[in-house]
């Protein structure tokens, strides 16, 4: 009879062993044996809480996707600045975070995007990771911008940090946050600037029509 409380635990270890064998094989070679050693159980305790490979690598990513999402909400809880530029930046740096840069991550994020295209269930997980990340943006956006062209921004950031990212995974150095991060910053800025073009009918916050109040009054100074 395990012991009570035991499965959270139990599932936390092998969701770090399963990070650990990604990061020293890949995903293809982490057989049931190795991440069942890592974590110091037997294979049938994988069975047992995740049935197969396929449940464990689920479940390892919803834990990485979990540690993105929490690192935003945590950004954003210890933001006073609500807005829309302040809260895009807030994702930004979320999405490239240390929780989602360590080898481990980058390695098993990059096995996942592979496998999800063959594995419905891990399909299922990309689109439900893709659709948070552009509807989070494109909510931000459209507090300045027209809803066209808020989408088409919030698709361009999509874009861009998860181009960033892959760029950085894959370059065989450490990652560089603070470059990745810069970079989107411009493209955000260069996004928030079309809020200023005469003519806009985008939706504005308080913040910008005060803003563009000052800008006013400044050029009839």
């Amino acid at each position: 009879m395990p012991k009570v409380g035991m499965q959270p635990i139990r599932r936390q270890q092998l969701i770090e062993a399963t990070l650990q064998a990604v990061d020293q094989v890949g995903l293809g070679d982490a057989s049931i044996a190795l991440i069942a050693r890592l974590a110091g159980v037997s294979n049938g305790i994988i069975s047992h809480y995740f049935r197969d490979k396929n449940g464990l690598i689920a479940a390892t990513m919803r834990y990485i996707m979990n540690m993105l999402n929490e690192g935003v909400i945590a950004r954003r809880q210890a933001l006073a600045d609500t807005s829309p530029r302040a809260q895009l930046q807030v994702i930004i740096e979320g999405n490239f975070d240390a929780s989602q840069v360590t080898g481990p991550a980058m390695k098993t994020w990059l096995a996942f995007w592979a496998s999800s295209m063959h594995q419905p269930s891990l399909h299922r997980l990309q689109r439900i990771n893709d659709h948070r990340l552009y509807s989070n943006l494109c909510y931000q956006f459209r507090q300045v911008l027209p809803l066209d062209e808020a989408r088409s921004a919030a698709r361009g950031l999509a874009a861009l940090i998860d181009g960033l990212w892959l760029r950085g995974a894959l370059s065989g150095d450490a990652f560089d946050t603070a470059q990745a991060v810069r970079i989107a910053y411009e493209y955000m800025d260069l996004q928030l600037a079309k809020q200023q073009r005469p003519g806009s009918d985008a939706h504005v916050t308080e913040q910008p029509r005060a803003a563009t109040a000052q800008s006013a009054q400044a050029r009839r100074a």
